[in-house]
């Protein structure tokens, strides 16, 4: 089902006998199983207002997210969060939307700069398990009415409602980019590092390390982006900066830039390599133990260490993954392969709680994404 309307859409919801299935462009089937009849919002798609004075813009939750990139861009704007495709990793075709992102709260490797996708989410509207169009949160940035709500279904994977139209902060791109690299470290070292870098006034917008890197030795990444003078300056006071833990090499081509920490986004190392793929959320300073607790284990780290990618042999048990984070706390989310049933981490008893609670707020007759549970909604 592709309804072309939300008054559509609440139709098909208000007269529903079964669950639904709800997704976006298709790209992200992370989690299940789930059951029921597919309803795609892809139908729900155009761009309703775009301010690029107020840096706000509100879009049909099925509006292609190359179609909102392209216009924004035109402008000298861009999604400064980065939302990451997952078309490459997961095997998968389709379309990304702007719904899809929100719905799974997609953030790259300059959310530890400038936040997460939800934190540019200002207002949504959707249908809920009644049938009823729900309006929260509004168009411009100082209107903060409706805030919690706003921030709850970004990340709730379309279990609480399905989203028909998002309005978001946008910001300016910027015109220069440059990547600073070290080679050599071990993981313990380049969490150190990526920590220096990052607690330093000079504005640092990415920071990766990918133990195998290229040509076979660790590579220590950080990201720098601004104006050709400014990117020049901070790229040698950071080169500066970690003089101590080696050579540092500075590439000051934008292009390349922009191509190397898109496939640090898309996590594109593990692109067509066997396995199955975990998503790991845990403090910086815990990361290379965590990832050494892992049998077989291949990483990826971003965030400074606070999200990494593993890669692990087919078949590999959940509970061995999520042993590793015994202790040390965090959460591990399986994003291919696997035991599809232990998608989410489990939830402590009083969050699950909340979680069933709003669930049946929301969507009391259980009709949207039934088998999805542990998501962060």
């Amino acid at each position: 089902m592709i309804p072309q309307t939300e008054a559509e859409l609440a139709t098909i919801v208000a007269e529903a006998e079964g669950p639904l299935h709800v997704q976006g462009g298709g790209t992200r089937p992370i989690g299940g199983p789930v059951a029921g009849m597919p309803l795609s919002t892809s139908g729900l798609s155009g761009i309703a207002l775009y301010e690029p004075g107020a840096l706000t813009l509100v879009a049909g939750a099925g509006t292609p997210l190359a179609e909102i990139e392209q216009v924004l861009a035109a402008e000298g704007q861009r999604l400064a969060f980065e939302p990451m495709d997952h078309r490459g990793l997961l095997g998968t075709e389709g379309v990304p939307t702007i719904g899809g992102v929100f719905a799974a709260n997609v953030s790259g490797p300059r959310r530890i700069q400038t936040g997460a996708a939800r934190d540019f989410l200002l207002g949504v509207r959707f249908v809920d398990g009644r049938g009823q169009v729900v309006r929260n949160g509004g168009r411009v940035m100082k209107n903060v009415t409706g805030y919690d709500l706003v921030k709850l279904m970004a990340g709730s994977y379309g279990t609480l409602g399905v989203l028909t139209e998002v309005a978001l902060k946008v910001l300016p791109d910027t015109a220069t980019a440059a990547t600073l690299t070290l080679t050599g470290l071990d993981d313990g070292t380049a969490i150190r590092a990526m920590a220096r870098a990052l607690g330093s006034p000079f504005e640092v917008t990415g920071a990766a390390h990918r133990p195998d890197g290229p040509e076979g030795a660790p590579l220590t990444s950080l990201r720098l982006e601004g104006t050709e003078r400014s990117v020049a300056y901070r790229a040698a006071e950071v080169a500066r900066l970690l003089a101590a833990f080696g050579e540092v090499q500075i590439d000051h081509d934008t292009a390349q830039t922009r191509q190397t920490w898109q496939g640090i986004r898309d996590v594109k190392p593990f692109h067509g390599v066997s396995g199955d793929v975990w998503r790991l959320s845990v403090k910086p300073s815990d990361a290379p133990d965590v990832v050494a607790g892992i049998s077989g284990a291949r990483a990826l780290y971003d965030w400074a260490g606070g999200l990494i990618w593993v890669l692990v042999p087919e078949g590999t048990a959940a509970g061995e993954v999520r042993a590793a984070l015994s202790g040390v706390g965090g959460h591990a989310t399986l994003i291919r392969g696997g035991e599809r049933d232990a998608t989410f981490h489990p939830l402590d008893p009083t969050i699950e709680a909340l979680q069933r609670g709003l669930r049946q707020r929301f969507d009391p007759r259980g009709l949207f994404n039934s088998g999805l549970m542990g998501v962060a909604a």
